[in-house]
């Protein structure tokens, strides 16, 4: 499976095909907060940073997540990564910690993906 930046709306049957040619349940994701987008497909979060660190994107607003597609709305995300341990910013943990970083990317999702 190959990693691909989504900018535009994609329908959710499509990470449910992509969850289940990699890791069943789940699709790895890191979403840009500033750019409103994201990269799926890939195994590692860190090789999803690679791409939108290449594409321009700033470390500072991407956050690495989990989606389930057979789940709904904010029950679908789940907010663990390594790459979000960045004591620097004042998130020491694999979770994102801020409640406004969590909002915003809990409206990119909605708005990237069709329910």
């Amino acid at each position: 499976m190959r990693m691909t930046i989504i900018e535009k709306q994609i329908p959710k049957s499509h990470l449910t095909e992509i969850a289940k040619g990699r890791f069943g349940d789940l699709v790895k994701a890191v979403v840009d907060v500033q750019r409103k987008i994201m990269v799926i497909g890939g195994e590692l979060h860190s090789d999803e940073e690679g791409i939108l660190l290449d594409e321009g994107s700033e470390q500072q607003h991407l956050w690495g997540i989990n989606i389930y597609p057979a789940k709904s709305g904010e029950e679908m995300i789940e907010f663990d990564s390594m790459i979000n341990l960045r004591p620097s910013q004042g998130n020491r943990s694999r979770d994102v910690n801020d409640p406004e970083i969590r909002q915003k990317i809990k409206e990119i999702i909605k708005h990237l993906i069709q329910e």
